[in-house]
């Protein structure tokens, strides 16, 4: 598995080198990228912008809104890159258009490898509930990618913000990303990466390295920790601790059906039917168990 994740501010002539280096060692000998621009309005400006910002690393930028055929563009890209903007306006369409599982299918099980910056990288999660952005449209379900087992908050910054006005700096009293995020783990248990602006996250299925800026890591019920460029975070996102969507099958008994799928698909026994079950919360359990498989032997991912 080859999953880049990126917070976003690639603004910078040091940020943009560092993203090109990145991407470059990422995808390797590959003449194209697939390019996924669902999280703007604007698609063609969006691919557009990439190029002209030298952001393309040297390779081939294929919009997949310019294919006639979404999935089968996913099921024959030699690398895929998901772009930032809204995450809620990039999971609907993903959703809508039945890539979700193609995409997934894509990187786990035939290892092509994976950009994603912002929404990007939000989408990469199990689920889209740490991103920062306004709910300006309504996707039917807040599960996303499941590529790595653990979430990201994408620009994320410590304390809070002041803001300019009258030529003075004014503090907003708002809440902080430190608040937002402790408010999600007292619904959820999933670790959560605060990553600073200009940072991306190497993820492997041995390591998750953090590398271009620092990175805050919560836990439920831990202190937050701080981390430079350079250090491996995979011990820190492993644990017995429930994951958010265990959290949430107590919730739903269809659901917990399901789950009871993940640890029998994970462990070869995922013959025997599960009674009760819905079909879309069977095929749930089935994409946390492909995750669970891959990360089976560095992240201990289960009650």
């Amino acid at each position: 598995m080859k999953v880049l994740l990126g917070s976003g501010g690639f603004r910078t002539d040091d940020r943009k080198t560092t993203l090109v280096a990145e991407m470059q060692s990422h995808f390797g000998e590959i003449d194209s990228i697939l390019f996924v621009p669902y999280a703007l309005a604007d698609h063609d400006g969006y691919v557009a912008a990439l190029n002209e910002r030298g952001l393309h690393a040297g390779y081939t930028l294929q919009g997949i809104h310019q294919t006639s055929d979404p999935v089968g563009a996913v099921r024959s890209a030699q690398g895929i890159y998901v772009g930032g903007g809204n995450t809620f306006r990039l999971i609907k369409q993903l959703h809508e258009l039945g890539l979700i599982e193609a995409i997934r299918t894509r990187i786990l099980a035939d290892g092509v490898p994976y950009l994603g910056v912002s929404a990007g990288t939000n989408v990469a999660c199990p689920t889209m509930r740490t991103t920062n952005d306004m709910p300006i449209v309504q996707p039917p379900s807040f599960d996303a990618l499941g590529l790595v087992p653990f979430q990201v908050n994408a620009h994320y910054h410590p304390g809070g913000i002041h803001y300019e006005q009258d030529g003075a700096l004014h503090p907003h009293f708002g809440e902080t990303r430190d608040d937002r995020i402790r408010e999600f783990h007292e619904e959820n248990t999933t670790p959560v990466v605060g990553l600073f602006e200009g940072g991306l996250l190497r993820c492997r299925e041995h390591s998750v390295e953090l590398t271009g800026s620092e990175a805050r890591v919560f836990r439920p019920g831990v202190t937050p920790t701080t981390h430079q460029s350079g250090e491996d975070l995979m011990s820190l996102l492993k644990g017995k601790k429930r994951s958010t969507s265990r959290a949430r099958s107590r919730k739903d008994p269809s659901r917990l059906l399901a789950w009871d799928r993940i640890h029998r698909v994970a462990s070869g026994n995922e013959e025997r039917p599960v009674r009760g079950a819905s079909k879309a919360n069977i095929g749930w359990a089935s994409r946390q168990a492909n995750a669970i498989n891959l990360f089976s032997r560095g992240i201990d991912h289960h009650d």
